[in-house]
C-alpha cells in the first residue's frame, strides 16, 4: 500500500512539473494580437527564453505582422556575458541585427530618443525574488519612462525562483533609495516580476503625473509555495553569479556580505555558497552561528583562494589571497531564511573580530535601513535586529496582498 501511496504522490508531482506556462510562451501562443501592426521595443536579457529553447527576441524578429524595431540590455547585457557592474555598450545583437540600447551604461531608464518610433515596449526578464537584484531596478525605470511617453508596456510574468511566499528583511528607507532598492519593499518580497510591475504602478512609485498602460501577461499553473525546479523549467543562470537554484536560495542573505570586507565567495565557483576573509577562523564562526537559526542549513569549514574568473568576476575580493570561512549547505529549503542567517553572520562575524571588520557604504544601501548596521556596531542581537523591522514587514504584506496574481 505504502509502494502505491509512493507512486501516486510521485506522478502527481510529475504531471504538476509539467504545468507551467511562462508569459513569454504565453505571448507568443495566445496573445501575438496585441503587437500587430506596431513596432515592438523589447527589454530582455539572456533569461528570456521560451519552453522550445529559443530566445524571445530571436522569435519575435521572425514575424512580419509586427516588426522588432529595439533591444534594451540591463545588468549583463542582452546576452548576460557581462560580470556584475561592468558598463554595458549599445550596439548591434548579433543574432537578430536588431540595435541594442544600454540600460546599464550612461543611461538606466529608457530616454525619448530610444523610444522614438516604439509603439510598445514588452518587458521579459527572469528574476530572483530580492531587492536589490538590478532587474526590478530597469523595469521601475521601463515603467516610468513608458508612462511619461505614453507607451503601453506589457509585462511577460515568470516564477519567483525561491517561491512566492517568503517576505523578509527591513524595508527599504527613503534615504537608502538606490539602483540596488528602488523602492521600499523588503530584501526578500515574495512577488513575482508581474505583481511588482502591477505594485510599482498601483502605490504611485513610479511618480509619474499618469499611470502607465500596463499589461501582465499571466503564467499558468504557478504556485506561490513552489520552486523552480518543481517545474520542467530549465535553469538560466539569471546572473554570472548565480549559477544554480541553491545558489539563489541564500543569495537574499549572503548579498550582504557584499557590504563587508569579508568575501562572498566571487572568484571560485561557488559564489555566495561559501563566505571567507584571511582574518576568520572557520571554527569558532561555525561554534557563534550556532544560536542563530542554522537548523535548516549546514555550515563547515572552507579555504579558497578568489581569482579572476572571465565573465563571472573579474575583480573579486581578496584575489590571489586565500581566505578561511564557511561552506553553505541548504538542508531544509521550506523553513530555511536566508536574510536572518545573513544578519546573524554579519553580526558573528563583527562579534568576533570587531578590530577587523568594516562597512561598506553599500552596506546600508543593500540592507535597507542604516539601523541595522548601526545595532551591529552596537553588539545588538541578531533576534533584536530581527524584531527592529517586524512592523513594517507587516505592513508591507498588507500592501503586497493588493498586487498577488496567483495562490
Amino acid at each position: 500500500m505504502r509502494i502505491i501511496f509512493i507512486l501516486l504522490i510521485t506522478a502527481i508531482n510529475f504531471a504538476f512539473a509539467g504545468e507551467l506556462k511562462t508569459g513569454a510562451d504565453r505571448l507568443i501562443s495566445e496573445y501575438l494580437h496585441l503587437l500587430k501592426g506596431k513596432n515592438i521595443g523589447l527589454v530582455t536579457n539572456h533569461t528570456g527564453v521560451l519552453k522550445n529553447g529559443t530566445h524571445l527576441a530571436d522569435t519575435l524578429v521572425k514575424f512580419s505582422e509586427f516588426r522588432l524595431v529595439a533591444l534594451f540590455g540591463p545588468e549583463h547585457g542582452i546576452r548576460g556575458d557581462a560580470p556584475a557592474g561592468d558598463a554595458i555598450d549599445s550596439g548591434i545583437d548579433n543574432k537578430t541585427g536588431v540595435y541594442v540600447h544600454s540600460l546599464y551604461g550612461q543611461d538606466r531608464k529608457p530616454t525619448p530618443g530610444m523610444l522614438n518610433g516604439i509603439d510598445l515596449l514588452i518587458f521579459d526578464i527572469q528574476g530572483v525574488g530580492v531587492r536589490f537584484y538590478t532587474y526590478i531596478s530597469t523595469l521601475y525605470y521601463v515603467m516610468q519612462a513608458a508612462a511619461e511617453n505614453n507607451i503601453p508596456v506589457i509585462v511577460l510574468d515568470r516564477p519567483n525562483p525561491i517561491n512566492g511566499v517568503y517576505v523578509d528583511g527591513p524595508v527599504r528607507e527613503e534615504k537608502h533609495t538606490s539602483f540596488v532598492g528602488i523602492v521600499p519593499i523588503p530584501i526578500a518580497h515574495g512577488m513575482t516580476i508581474g505583481e511588482l510591475a502591477e505594485m510599482y504602478s498601483g502605490e504611485g512609485w513610479l511618480k509619474t503625473k499618469k499611470k502607465p498602460e500596463l499589461t501582465v501577461i499571466k503564467m499558468k499553473g504557478w504556485k506561490r509555495n513552489s520552486y523552480y525546479d518543481d517545474y520542467d523549467l530549465k535553469w538560466i543562470r539569471p546572473s554570472p553569479n548565480i549559477p544554480d537554484l541553491e545558489t539563489a536560495l541564500v543569495y537574499p542573505g549572503m548579498c550582504l556580505i557584499e557590504g563587508i570586507n569579508v568575501s562572498e565567495g566571487r572568484g571560485t565557483k561557488e559564489p555566495f555558497l561559501k563566505i571567507g576573509a584571511p582574518y576568520i577562523n572557520p571554527a569558532d564562526l561555525i561554534e557563534k552561528l550556532k544560536d542563530y537559526r542554522t537548523a535548516y542549513v549546514k555550515l563547515s569549514a572552507v579555504e579558497f583562494t578568489p581569482v579572476s574568473i572571465p565573465d563571472m568576476a573579474t575583480n573579486p575580493k581578496y584575489l590571489g589571497e586565500k581566505c578561511r570561512g564557511i561552506q553553505i549547505k541548504v538542508r531544509n529549503r521550506e523553513h530555511f531564511e536566508p536574510v536572518k542567517l545573513g544578519i546573524a553572520l554579519v553580526c558573528a562575524i563583527h562579534e568576533l573580530y570587531p578590530d577587523k571588520v568594516t562597512f561598506r557604504d553599500a552596506f546600508d544601501r543593500l540592507a535597507g535601513k542604516s539601523s541595522v548596521r548601526e545595532d551591529i556596531l552596537k553588539g545588538k542581537t541578531p533576534a533584536h535586529i530581527f524584531s527592529s523591522y517586524k512592523k513594517e514587514l507587516k505592513k508591507f504584506r498588507g500592501i503586497r496582498k493588493k498586487y498577488l496574481l496567483y495562490n
